[in-house]
């Protein structure tokens, strides 16, 4: 086999080793470390399909190593993030309902893992629905895992006061949000892929729109516009087949 044809795995391997290094940062609470990570193994996990597909290499074991990699990278680390975040509130906060008994014996922070469950139930889902070629069914993992990441380097910017600091605070909202992920990912909503097929304004409207807004709330929130971004995907979404419905 070809030099060529090692690229794309080698690419893989790269984004599981960065999924590794962002378990090690946010199991230490280096949360920034731990998003910046992640975000370079999305980085890789893009690069591995696109340059399989370039180089013609494609392969069976690719496509295992790709989910597998995926499953640390986006799987794994959101789902130690929300279980760091519980255990957090649990260390440092009382003034929540929750019974100590309830609380110190670790269930409500094990409730983060529900992301993990449901982003592997997803990443088998995805390797055998043939339906989920050229677009998605459920929320992909690596923008779930972008949304999940945010959560406590926006809570650590509010500076521990407002609004935002009190809601990402409480343990309910976060185990919500938890359960509100896996069934993200794995619901029967059709979502834009962000490959374009063609670089024309009617054949790829819905991504350019979606990435001008994505980029003005960046540019505008910072990291608070990346939960806001995923919702507006999410939306723009069901928007876009609801027009495609009427056609």
């Amino acid at each position: 086999m070809s030099i060529k044809k090692h690229i794309p795995n080698t690419l893989t391997l790269l984004n599981l080793f960065a999924g590794l290094c962002a378990l090690i940062h946010a199991f230490n609470g280096n949360y920034a470390e731990a998003f910046s990570l992640v975000c370079l193994g999305i980085f890789f996990d893009f690069w591995d399909g696109f340059l399989a597909r370039a180089l013609n290499a494609q392969s069976p074991i690719g496509l295992q190593l790709d989910s597998l990699a995926d499953m640390v990278t986006s799987g794994v680390v959101p789902g130690l993030i929300v279980y760091k975040m519980l255990g957090d509130i649990q260390e440092n906060q009382a003034q929540y309902t929750l019974t100590e008994d309830t609380y110190y014996m670790g269930v409500v922070p094990y409730l983060g893992f529900l992301i993990t469950l449901g982003s592997c139930y997803r990443l088998a889902n995805f390797n055998v629905d043939e339906r989920q070629t050229d677009s998605f069914i459920g929320l992909p993992t690596p923008a779930n895992a972008l949304w999940i990441c945010s959560l406590p380097i926006i809570l650590e910017e509010t500076g521990g006061d407002g609004f935002i600091f009190e809601f990402l605070s409480n343990p309910f909202v976060l185990v919500i949000i938890a359960f509100l992920s896996a069934f993200l990912l794995n619901a029967e909503i059709p979502l834009f892929s962000l490959k374009a097929k063609a670089f024309t304004w009617e054949k790829s409207k819905i991504q350019i729109i979606f990435l001008g807004l994505a980029a003005v709330l960046l540019v505008s929130l910072q990291f608070l516009a990346i939960p806001l971004v995923i919702l507006l995907y999410v939306l723009l979404s069901v928007v876009n087949n609801k027009f495609l419905n009427k056609v």
